[in-house]
């Protein structure tokens, strides 16, 4: 059976302008779904973006990068930014490659539609303009017939009553009427023949010819369209089958992630983060009241003296947050000393020729320039208060003795690493300078070799510095290492003699826990009660002050200087320094006659400008001028 419109459909050109009309609108409807879904695509991105930015961690917190199931959680988040990702590549692909080509293509069809039912319109005007010339020249011939008839009707009857020479002429007229009006006849006739040829040619040239071509041309776009949107399904389905390979590994990421999850592994983590190395407390010996003999230690002394060693600590660390901050922004300034007028490398504090002792109170000043700065550096004016605050009340001794044993290892160790990293660093670029003073020698065009000497010699003073603080930092742990051997091997010993010690009363082990070396004492309940407990309860009344910090890099170093005179750091929050040092750079002056320096990582404070010469970094100095203008 054949399915062409031109021959099946040749009687439904309305139908089929309808139906071609409708498929347009669905192709609109369906691109404007493509299009929806693209946006559907997009918002879903954005919002799986923004839940893995809203937990994924803002900073890099040591806890979150110690334990596996943090690790396994911020690997997910990476995935959830990964497919995020793959989603809005679906959704660009479903609007570059469906959505606008369809678009393109509706208004081609639309076009083509037109141009196609114009034709068919033209046709359909010619035949029926045939038509009615066909009935134009039926009906004169019609007409024709029945005048030619009725004159011959009359000039036989004219001719049937004719008697006298009027009558014979009246008949010789009605016979000659009778004969125009059969020759109109006849030629209405050819008139009409010719005409119903036309038609009759007309009508087969419409039907067999005009129609079908123009019918198959609209039967030809009707398909093409159809076929059009097969391709856009196929190509939707496409550029989705084409993110799954990715979306399949980071679901498979996210797998390995929670299959590395290890509760064992985190388990002896939080054994090694939170291990004291002290020794439990040994057994409680027996006090015999009956005998008449003075004891030497008792429980219940031991405990009144731990009482009032811990109250007496207390009254040591009176740190009220408000109380304390409220004193420390209330101490006086004092101007800087200004500069001697005949320096001498020699001289000594409170001689003619060295400055003065000065004071300086950087809290005050980190708080006026947190009142009257933007926000670009308010979080700069934080995190010098915070600095601020812990100059002026102290941060622990230098050994980390203030810690416990296997912390202060830890703490250590992780110092030890930091510094060789930083010696590493500097000896490269001690390498590339001299590399580059080589060139500068061998080709003085290109560069002064003199001009790289203050930075060498900064170098070099600075490795000098760092492998200073890098045998102390080693000394100290070998120091934490061998306690931490005494208290394994006393561990040991006590472990053998355990029986002997609970069944002899009158031992001396409250004695010898007594006699042991501050930095080796524990309590009967485990507690640490080193001299430096306090600094302890210290830093826990002020964890809360510093919840804000914990996560704060150091003030990055904008240049360097070189002191010109000796000056005694002797207040709070400065510096003391000798005459030709060279110091790192942390922060300008502000006006007020002081410039905030570093030594090493542990050393930072205040000197006075006018004892110092600053060179300023070239990207250090567009630093400082933009945050001035703020």
């Amino acid at each position: 059976m054949s399915y062409n419109w031109g021959t099946e459909l040749w009687d439904q050109f309305d139908n089929l302008e309808k139906h071609t009309s409708w498929g347009i609108d669905f192709l609109e409807r369906y691109t404007k779904f493509v299009k929806e879904r693209a946006d559907i695509e997009l918002s879903y991105a954005k919002q799986i973006r923004s839940l893995s930015k809203k937990y994924h961690p803002k900073r890099s917190r040591e806890d979150e990068s110690r334990y596996t199931w943090c690790l396994a959680f911020a690997a997910t988040l990476r995935q959830l930014s990964e497919l995020a990702m793959q989603r809005e590549e679906l959704a660009e692909n479903l609007n570059t490659q469906i959505v606008s080509e369809l678009s393109r293509y509706t208004q081609e069809l639309k076009t083509e539609r037109k141009t196609h039912f114009q034709d068919g319109r033209r046709a359909q005007q010619h035949i029926e303009s045939s038509w009615k010339q066909l009935e134009s020249s039926k009906r004169r011939f019609e007409r024709d017939c029945k005048e030619a008839e009725r004159a011959q009707h009359v000039s036989d009857r004219i001719d049937l009553d004719t008697k006298t020479d009027g009558e014979k002429r009246c008949s010789l007229k009605a016979r000659q009427t009778a004969q125009q009006k059969q020759q109109a006849a006849d030629e209405s006739k050819k008139e009409y023949v010719t005409s119903l040829n036309q038609f009759n040619q007309d009508q087969h040239q419409h039907y067999h010819t005009l129609v079908p071509v123009i019918y198959q041309r609209i039967q030809d776009m009707e398909e093409r369209r159809i076929e059009r949107i097969g391709e856009a399904m196929r190509s939707s389905a496409e550029a989705e089958r084409k993110v799954l390979p990715v979306v399949s590994r980071c679901l498979d990421a996210m797998m390995d992630a929670a299959e590395s999850i290890q509760p064992r592994m985190d388990t002896r983590q939080v054994v090694e983060v939170y291990k004291s190395g002290f020794d439990p407390p040994g057994d409680v010996e027996f006090e015999d009241y009956s005998a008449t003999m003075r004891r030497s230690i008792s429980e219940s002394s031991y405990l009144d003296n731990r009482t009032e060693g811990r109250r007496h600590s207390r009254k040591l660390w009176p740190f009220i947050r408000k109380n304390k901050l409220l004193t420390l922004l209330s101490s006086p300034r004092q101007p800087p000393p200004p500069p001697p007028t005949s320096p001498s490398p020699g001289g000594v504090a409170n001689s003619p020729q060295s400055p003065p002792p000065t004071s300086r109170e950087p809290i005050t000043q980190r708080l006026n320039d947190l009142m009257t700065s933007g926000s670009r550096t308010r979080k700069q004016c934080l995190r010098s208060l915070k600095r601020g605050l812990s100059l002026k009340l102290g941060s622990g001794p230098a050994d980390c003795s203030h810690l416990p044993p296997e912390q202060r290892r830890k703490k250590l160790q992780t110092r030890i690493n930091n510094i060789n990293q930083e010696i590493q660093r500097e000896r490269e670029q001690r390498d590339a300078l001299l590399k580059m003073r080589e060139v500068y020698e061998r080709s003085p065009q290109m560069g002064d070799a003199g001009s790289l000497e203050p930075r060498l010699d900064e170098v070099k003073q600075s490795l000098q510095r760092l492998e200073d603080e890098l045998r102390r930092n080693q000394v100290w742990l070998a120091e934490a290492d061998s306690r931490l051997s005494d208290h394994g091997s006393r561990r040991q010993s006590g472990g053998c003699g355990l029986n002997s010690q609970a069944t002899t009363p009158g031992s001396s082990s409250l004695k010898q826990l007594d006699n042991r070396s501050p930095a080796s004492r524990e309590s009967p309940d485990g507690s640490y009660t080193e001299d430096h407990s306090a600094e302890l309860h210290f830093k826990s009344r002020s964890s809360e002050f510093d919840d804000d910090f914990d996560d704060e890099e150091p003030l990055p170093s904008i240049g360097t200087c070189k002191s010109l005179y000796p000056f005694q750091g002797q207040n709070e929050g400065t510096l003391s320094m000798v005459e030709g040092e060279l110091l790192s750079v942390v922060e300008e002056d502000k006006g007020d006659g002081w410039t905030r320096v570093r030594r090493n990582l542990e050393e930072e404070g205040y000197v006075p400008t006018s004892y110092i010469k600053v060179f300023l970094d070239s990207s250090a100095k567009g630093f400082v001028q933009s945050s001035r203008l703020v």
